[in-house]
């Protein structure tokens, strides 16, 4: 299978312009996080997903958002995905799976290849591999990851420096990408561009 792309972290007009252009896989949006520069009001987001092409699928992110909360965003906005970037339980994501019939990324922060075999089994469609809470721009010892056991995005790091020796090494279901696309805390259309291009020559 080949290794898709996300590009997260969007919130203005512009980065659905860039977007539409490149045409990454999936698209994230940090969703009523505040303590995250690239945070945006969910009253914005349907406005943006209406200009967003269809063929990329908006993946809301939350970090310890009330289960409720984010069903009814998912109602109002047309998010076709979820990320849960925080302490989430099972429960929680087997409620959002059924009630919202959206698949469910679980992101795990990893420091030792057990936080990885920890991971196994959860009941989330699919696992996020981060650095911390993410959006950092660091990366963990990829080495952990020869214990995953089921499909998952990578993140923490990724860009075009490193992307071909983790989708090489690793086959990952999907790279996630946010600050290495960015300049002065931006996202940049041109580092988009490169990063899905270079993503398309190696799968």
């Amino acid at each position: 299978m080949k290794t898709k792309i996300k590009i997260c972290g969007l919130r203005r007009k512009e980065d659905i312009v860039y977007v539409n252009a490149a045409r990454p896989d999936y698209c994230g949006f940090i969703l009523n996080v505040p303590q995250s520069r690239r945070n945006m009001d969910p009253e914005g987001l349907k406005g943006l997903l209406e200009e967003l092409d269809p063929g990329i699928v908006p993946v809301g992110v939350f970090v310890n958002e009330d289960t409720n909360t984010i069903l009814r965003i998912v109602r109002e906005s047309g998010l076709k995905m979820i990320q849960l970037h925080g302490q989430e339980g099972e429960e929680m994501v087997r409620t959002i799976r059924e009630t919202a019939g959206v698949p469910v990324i679980k992101a795990v922060s990893v420091k030792s290849r057990e936080d990885v075999e920890r991971a196994a089994g959860f009941p989330a469609n699919y696992l996020l591999f981060d650095c911390g809470t993410g959006g950092t721009g660091r990366s963990f010892d990829w080495s952990c990851l020869e214990e995953a056991k089921q499909p998952y995005f990578l993140a923490g790091g990724i860009g075009i420096h490193n992307m071909k020796e983790a989708v090489e090494r690793f086959h990952p279901f999907a790279v996630d990408l946010s600050s290495s696309v960015e300049t002065d805390g931006v996202k940049d259309e041109k580092k988009i561009a490169d990063a899905v291009h270079m993503l398309r020559s190696l799968t």
